[in-house]
Order: structure tokens, then sequence, then C-alpha cells
């Protein structure tokens, strides 16, 4: 689980529980195709989205504003346990995938440089799946950086993608 250099502040977490196996939660979260059309919050879309899912492996992604303004992110996976957890490092990056200075972007330096994610997967009554995604972010620089509204906005599409493979099988 991620640390925050502050203990007394809370990590920033999000769950959701979504109307979806666990299975179908796993595949929208982990395949190029379904990330793309998820990643970032309303009015932003992903053109570029590379996934080597597995341990050591990377991820690189573009997510690209309303106003046209390109936020690329790498990751590396550091452990999955497929249908239950996946535990990855995030940063900002260049196109070209190496590693930017979150100062240079215009965060302050309260921004975590590198942010630990823990995502978790646990199936609920019903069918159901509940995500839980733990960051290396504290909640008051969640809130700070627009992160909290961002990833309940992603969350959001996240499950219209859910809404609509469920009516492709």
């Amino acid at each position: 689980m991620p640390k925050n250099s502050d203990p007394a502040q809370d990590l920033f977490t999000m769950e959701r529980i979504f109307n979806a196996p666990v299975e179908m939660v796993w595949e929208a979260y982990t395949t190029p195709q379904y990330v793309s059309r998820w990643w970032g919050p309303h009015g932003f879309t992903t053109p570029y989205c590379k996934i080597d899912f597995r341990v050591g492996g990377r991820f690189h992604y573009c997510m690209k504003g309303p106003d046209g303004t390109e936020y690329w992110n790498v990751g590396e996976y550091k452990e999955i346990v497929p249908l239950k957890k996946i535990v990855s490092v995030m940063y900002m990056s260049d196109k070209d995938g190496n590693k930017v200075d979150p100062s240079g972007k215009g965060f302050a330096d309260d921004f975590a440089e590198e942010a630990p994610d823990v995502v978790t997967f646990e199936p609920v009554a019903g069918g159901k799946t509940k995500l839980t995604l733990i960051t290396n972010h504290s909640v008051e620089s969640a809130k700070k950086y627009g992160m909290d509204e961002g990833m309940r906005q992603v969350l959001d599409k996240f499950e219209a993608i859910l809404m609509s493979k469920g009516q492709e099988r």
C-alpha cells in the first residue's frame, strides 16, 4: 500500500461498486481498447494508450484536454494479482515516456513526483464488483489539484464502458 510522507494525512481513496462481474471490470481496466475510452475526465480524450500488462511492464497514456493540451503519463506495474489487485507507480512524462518534473507542468512542490497506486477488485453480492483505488496523494492534495472530481468523472466514464460491454455480451 502506498505511504504518504505525512502519516497524519489520509491518502486519497476512491471506491465504486459497478454492476458487472469482476472479470468484466478487470478487462475494462487493463485492456487498451477500453482504457483509451475512459481515461481522463469528461471532455478529455486518450489519443495514445499503450499497455504492457505484466509485472515490470509499463503503460504510457496521453490524456488530451478540450483545449488541446496533452498530459502524458507513464507507469510501471509492480504487482499484479489477476482479478484482485494491481499495484503500479505512475509519473508525468513527455510523449517519449521520459519522466518529467511536475513543477514544470505547473504543479507545486507538494505534488508527488511518483504516485504509487493500488487498485483492488472485489466481488460483491449480485454479481457486482467493488473497485477501490488508493493513491500516494493526500486527500488535501487531491482536492487542491482537482483529482477527486477528475477521478469521479473517470469512474463515470468507466461505468459507461462497462454498461456498453454488458450490452455487447
